[in-house]
């Protein structure tokens, strides 16, 4: 299949914008509130759900799930389990967002029982792609990527063809890959990384995606609308404070021309 257009990601975006999804996430204390903010801004909607007692209720009316295992406890790594068993069972998308794997024996199980449960999409920077493929030598600082995005191609590629996932490492360029295809989008701003919990709401984004969209497409679609959000909310702030409320705003208010002049998505 051809690379996205960019009139194909705004199209996308509409259908997210006409259906609004309900996105079910199990993610973390920090990103809650930007990631629900982020969803409702790009027209979808948001749920916070994390206890073991209701992802199964949830699993009946929502279209999407993303994980994110930013601040894991045992409660919190069972509610994963069993709302991505509901959810596949169901069908469903799964997005995994495996927060500083390869930091702690925890993070490494929690993330390895999780890829083994087939998630639809795993997002994540380089560090986190290397080590969750199985690459040795690579030292993780926590939340923060150790490796640029580009030296985690090969494993973003053996990763999503050992896991069936289609897989995003996200970074200064963006690189999504079903393990046949591959394409890099540009954009964002420099600035992003400076903002608490921005990309842990790209993974609740793509969730909204991938919920009226195959995996591939809605998972670059995301990532572009995302960049060109980024990319027009760093240019009107003077500092990472108030980036977050300024990317709300871009997502709430972008349209194909704002997309065309801050996106853009290249085969690889």
């Amino acid at each position: 299949m051809p690379t996205l257009t960019i009139a194909d990601v705004h199209a996308l975006h509409e259908k997210v914008r006409a259906e609004r999804p309900l996105v079910h996430n199990i993610t973390n204390f920090v990103a809650m509130t930007i990631a629900a903010n982020v969803l409702l801004a790009a027209g979808a909607s948001p749920a916070m759900v994390h206890s073991v007692d209701e992802v199964e209720d949830f699993g009946r009316i929502a279209r999407s799930l993303t994980l994110n295992i930013g601040t894991l406890s045992s409660e919190w790594i069972a509610g994963m389990k069993l709302a991505a068993a509901v959810y596949r069972e169901a069908g469903k998308p799964v997005v995994l967002d495996p927060v500083a794997v390869g930091a702690t024996r925890l993070r490494n199980t929690a993330a390895a029982d999780l890829v083994a449960m087939r998630p639809t999409v795993i997002r994540g920077n380089a560090s986190e792609i290397m080590a969750l493929s199985g690459v040795a030598g690579i030292a993780s600082k926590g939340v923060d990527s150790s490796a640029s995005s580009n030296a985690a191609l090969d494993s973003a590629l053996a990763l999503a063809r050992s896991s069936g996932a289609v897989v995003a490492v996200t970074g200064e360029t963006d690189y999504v890959t079903d393990g046949s295809r591959t394409v890099a989008i540009d954009g964002g701003h420099p600035l992003m990384p400076l903002s608490t919990a921005l990309g842990c709401a790209l993974t609740g984004l793509v969730g909204a995606f991938v919920a009226v969209a195959p995996a591939f497409e809605g998972t670059v679609a995301a990532l572009a609308t995302y960049a060109a959000a980024g990319a027009i909310a760093g240019q009107r702030v003077r500092g990472p404070g108030f980036l977050p409320q300024e990317l709300c705003d871009a997502l709430y208010a972008l349209d194909l021309a704002g997309l065309e002049a801050n996106a853009a998505i290249r085969a690889v």
